[in-house]
């Protein structure tokens, strides 16, 4: 008997995958070039491998360039790493829907702007884009700048030469740095509230890794009964716990205030109004989360909705921004001309701008600028990206069915040596004027591009100046770690295998000298 329902269920497979592999999308799917795939089982077996072996089959699958397909049991992937082909599916509003490969956030970050369908994606779109308006920016700025000054006095606070391994410490700032920004509360002082959800975060970004890593074994309601489902169910408690009391906390201060803050978000005039507030409450910096309650009384959102876009501010604002700072700096430590050359930038500004740094200098820093975009064409924080065609989509050679994951492999468009000369030098001046002008605009995407950008990328750069500048204004930086013997990891964001370390060397001004 078990002999017979085992041969009934292979033939069932085996008819099956016959049925998906020569049906109509199918067809036109294998005529797409790609690595040979065993009987039904496809290319899983080469692509469920450790995070660094895995990283490195992107050399191996090179050989296909400009594009190329592997299944995954009966579900094929494309990827494609040419701008052209970027281009045909980043600026079409018909192929803005996210693949199943972000169905693993789901738990944590709900269907907010970063996973949400397009019928929800565009309205919400729509509200949040006010968000990141230049005067709400220049709110924020501030608190960026704050924390770049925090970082560079715990390196003072050290004394001497210093080594760090520059995940853990950037990450520790980029978290509080956007804590503040969304939430607007701080980190510091490590009470037991914000210790657990510190923990909480760092924990998050290896279990949704983990996930990763195993999307095809598992479908979530078995993930759920293994041990690290059981510890993802206690972290996310600590996580949107922690999330809602900050918004509850918030939304008391804000009806204890009139909603007077709400009213003028964006347009702040703190020295007008100081003389209306309510005896024994402190006027508190504005942070997204007002602007999220503000849409929420306007019953735009519902208080899920707010949670989740805290959420993914939160998600999407830390870890990147952190994976940025890494290579940025590491870069910065093997060039020391290039290095010099932004200290000099940073200083001059400085002088001219009474030692203050302010929006205004951050914007003014043309040649930081170039490095920062030169370090996320080297090494873009998101490196893939996936997207699902609304119909079928003709690219340069091949036709692509409706409803087929599209991977967009970022990292291989930006080392492109038919659009980027000599890809793997690091080369600040790539992104002079005269040399944007004629590139094709989908070559540099590290915020991808298109309806569905990053809708954050402009206060993501004001950070990295932020922190670069006052880093590189008071210490030297030389390098431990060398890039040539990186090891990159796969990842929901571009990451180092093992310790990145640089020395932190402290630069002696005098008044002369500044």
């Amino acid at each position: 008997m078990i002999t017979v329902i085992l041969l009934s269920f292979i033939l069932i497979l085996l008819m099956y995958n016959y049925y998906v592999h020569h049906g109509k999308n199918g067809r036109l799917i294998n005529f797409i070039p790609g690595p040979p795939g065993r009987l039904i089982l496809g290319n899983i077996l080469d692509i469920l491998v450790s995070r660094e072996e895995l990283w490195k089959l992107q050399n191996t699958f090179n050989q296909y360039y400009p594009i190329y397909k592997i299944w995954a049991f009966f579900i094929p992937t494309v990827v494609i790493q040419h701008p052209d082909d970027l281009e045909t599916i980043l600026s079409n509003t018909k192929h803005i829907e996210k693949s199943l490969l972000y169905d693993i956030l789901h738990p944590w970050l709900g269907t907010g702007l970063l996973t949400s369908a397009g019928a929800k994606w565009h309205p919400r779109r729509k509200i949040l884009t006010p968000t990141f308006h230049f005067n709400i920016l220049q709110q924020f700025v501030e608190i960026l700048i704050e924390e770049g000054e925090s970082m560079t006095k715990s390196l003072k606070n050290t004394g001497g030469t210093v080594v760090k391994d520059l995940v853990p410490f950037f990450s520790e700032h980029t978290l509080n740095a956007i804590c503040e920004t969304a939430m607007g509360t701080s980190l510091r002082g490590l009470g037991a509230f914000q210790k657990r959800y510190i923990e909480a975060v760092h924990r998050m970004g290896e279990l949704v890794t983990y996930r990763a890593m195993r999307q095809w074994l598992f479908v979530n309601w078995i993930f759920s009964l293994t041990p690290k489902g059981r510890e993802q169910k206690k972290v996310l408690k600590v996580l949107h716990g922690f999330t809602e009391r900050i918004i509850a906390e918030r939304k008391l201060y804000h009806d204890r205030t009139n909603n007077q803050y709400l009213k003028s978000f964006g347009n702040d005039t703190s020295a007008e109004r100081d003389d209306v507030e309510p005896i024994g409450l402190r006027r508190k910096r504005l942070a997204m989360l007002d602007f999220l309650i503000a849409a929420s009384r306007e019953g735009l959102m519902t208080d899920l909705d707010v949670r989740e876009e805290v959420d993914v501010f939160m998600f999407g604002g830390h870890d990147t921004t952190a994976m940025g700072l890494c290579f940025i700096f590491a870069l910065l430590a093997e060039h020391k001309d290039i290095q010099d050359r932004v200290r000099n930038e940073v200083d001059t500004a400085l002088q001219k701008n009474r030692k203050k740094f302010t929006m205004k200098l951050l914007q003014d820093l043309p040649y930081l600028e170039r490095c920062i975009k030169e370090a996320l064409r080297l090494y873009p924080s998101i490196f893939l990206i996936s997207r699902i065609p609304g119909e079928d989509v003709k690219l340069q050679s091949y036709l692509v069915p409706a409803g087929t994951l599209l991977l967009l492999n970022i990292y291989a468009v930006h080392r492109d040596p038919n659009f980027w000369p000599n890809p793997e030098v690091f080369d600040p001046d790539r992104f002079l004027p005269e040399k944007i002008r004629n590139r094709h605009p989908y070559s540099y995407v590290p915020f991808s591009a298109g309806p569905r950008n990053c809708i954050g990328q402009r206060f993501a750069m004001l950070e990295l100046k932020a922190m670069v500048a006052s880093l590189v204004h008071s210490f030297y930086v030389e390098p431990i770690d060398y890039l040539k013997n990186l090891r990159i990891q796969a990842d929901f964001v571009l990451r180092p295998a093992h310790p990145l370390r640089v020395k932190f060397i402290p630069i002696y001004k005098t008044n002369a000298n500044f």
